[in-house]
């Protein structure tokens, strides 16, 4: 998932995802209700789908703080492979290695396209403030 995201956000910035965004993938992509909001929703903003559905906020900083070691070794484990990169600034980048397709069961799929969408939609905000705001965490 963190792959997905960091891929997709680079499709619109180049430059890379910001370290302190990728904290935000897995708690929102794991979290089924957030994730199935999201899903229904693909073809609006995630600024907007966040406005209306102010439930995103409810356990997203306790969520953060519990999903972050595994956060943290997902990170780990695409480094390790080779394919993550991470530039002077703090901006995190996937290389060669990672396939496109998307495989695995019903729900990893989901969590996968979830987390594309999102690492667009961050890459779209361009300010990573706005986007923690908005979900109502401090960075």
């Amino acid at each position: 998932m963190l792959s997905r995201a960091i891929m997709a956000f680079q499709e619109i910035d180049r430059k890379g995802m910001p370290f302190s965004l990728s904290l935000l993938v897995l708690p929102l992509c794991l979290h089924r209700e957030t994730r199935e909001v999201v899903r229904t929703k693909k073809k609006s903003y995630f600024l907007k789908i966040a406005a209306e559905h102010p439930e995103f906020q409810i356990g997203l900083a306790r969520r953060c703080t519990d999903i972050l070691p595994f956060t943290f070794e997902g990170l780990g484990l695409l480094m390790q492979s080779g394919v993550l990169t991470v530039e002077a600034a703090g901006r995190l980048q996937i290389g060669a290695g990672i396939r496109k397709t998307l495989s695995g069961t019903h729900e990893s799929l989901e969590c996968q396209r979830t987390a594309a969408f999102l690492g667009k939609e961050f890459a779209r905000i361009g300010d990573r403030s706005t986007v923690y705001a908005t979900l109502g965490v401090r960075p």
